[in-house]
């Protein structure tokens, strides 16, 4: 009986240890699968740039160069006719009748251009002529009877008539005018006259040129004009026709520029327009003439008034200055720098001549 019981008892326990024992190995398990999820995560590790020291700019260094220098003046200009010519009326009042050309047209000397209305003159000229012809008979008498007369009434008979014949004369003469005839032969360049419109003394209608004698013609300023002299050599750039090579021909008469011809008179106040004329601009004539070329092209031209071989230069930008005293900082073979006075020559926008103070091949700082 107390050994069933015994039995029974260990059983019971038994059975209570396995089940704990087999808790306790899930639970392990459990924990072992999720042990890296349950432990807090890591922080990564930030990753810092390498900061670098600025470096420190290092100025430019030039070695002194032997070249040539020049020193060049330039001006803008065009193609100009030697011969060119504005047209106008010398009288007032009248109306245009016709105009028979444009710009652009091709004439020979004593083409018609332009016609007045005259109509009303030349009827007016008519009935002067009939008068005038009653006058001459009156005078023939009057000179019949020359010897019967008064020599004071006599003299002033002769005047009358003189008078009539000369505003018969005058008349002719503003028909004559009313066709406006070209000068020369050559291409009409501008054109202002209009079918019905009013003409006024010496105002410019029309300008004729003679395009097949063109010139390079260019303005300078007064203070250039007095570094220019005939035959030096010259620079033109013509406009879309490319670079030549030429020499001065002729400097303008009096040293004006045609600046001044804007302020001149220009017609329309009872005195002939002032011409735009190449008297009054720097001539080039070209080693080589291009084709094709029309009045009025523009161009510049650049002519050397300064020149000089073998000269030691440095950029400008390594030329110092304080005060009155002019230096430069020499780069010595160890690589360190020291200043030298110099004496500066000839300059153009980029170099400076050195006169003294430096020798080729030296190394000078820029800044």
């Amino acid at each position: 009986m107390f050994t069933k019981w015994w039995m029974e008892n260990l059983s019971s326990k038994k059975g209570g240890l396995l089940r704990t024992l087999g808790l306790l190995t899930v639970c392990i398990t459990l924990v072992a699968s999720t042990g890296c999820s349950l432990l807090p995560n890591e922080e990564e590790e930030e990753t810092i740039p390498v900061i670098k020291a600025p470096t420190i700019s290092k100025k430019p260094e030039y070695v002194v160069r032997t070249e040539t220098i020049e020193i060049p003046v330039s001006a803008v200009g065009k193609l100009m006719s030697q011969r060119e010519e504005p047209l106008y009326f010398t009288g007032d009042g009248l109306h245009i009748k016709n105009v028979r050309v444009k710009a652009g047209d091709k004439v020979k000397q004593g083409d018609v251009l332009v016609e007045l209305d005259v109509e009303a003159l030349q009827k007016d000229l008519r009935k002067k002529r009939l008068e005038f012809r009653k006058q001459e008979i009156q005078m023939k008498e009057t000179l019949r009877t020359k010897d019967e007369k008064d020599p004071v009434e006599f003299e002033e008979a002769q005047i009358v008539f003189e008078e009539q014949r000369q505003d018969l004369e005058d008349m002719e003469k503003k028909i004559a005018d009313g066709t406006l005839r070209a000068p020369f032969s050559g291409t009409i360049v501008s054109v202002k006259a209009e079918k019905g419109g009013v003409i006024k003394a010496y105002d410019p209608i029309a300008v004729l040129s003679d395009t097949s004698s063109l010139v390079v013609a260019a303005s300078f300023s007064k203070e250039d004009l007095e570094k220019i002299a005939v035959g030096m050599k010259a620079k033109v750039e013509i406009n879309a026709a490319g670079t030549f090579q030429g020499k001065v021909k002729a400097m303008p008469a009096n040293n004006t520029t045609s600046s001044d011809s804007g302020n001149g008179n220009s017609g329309g106040s009872g005195t002939p327009p002032e011409k735009d004329s190449i008297d009054k601009y720097v001539i080039v004539s070209l080693d080589k003439w291009p084709k094709g070329m029309e009045r009025g092209r523009p161009l510049s031209v650049s002519i050397v008034t300064q020149r000089k071989e073998n000269a030691i230069l440095i950029p400008i930008s390594a030329l110092r200055s304080i005060g009155s005293r002019t230096y430069v900082q020499v780069v010595e073979d160890d690589g360190t720098k020291r200043e030298a006075d110099v004496e500066v020559g000839m300059q153009t926008s980029t170099d400076v001549e050195i006169v003294k103070g430096l020798t080729p091949g030296q190394k000078v700082v820029g800044r």
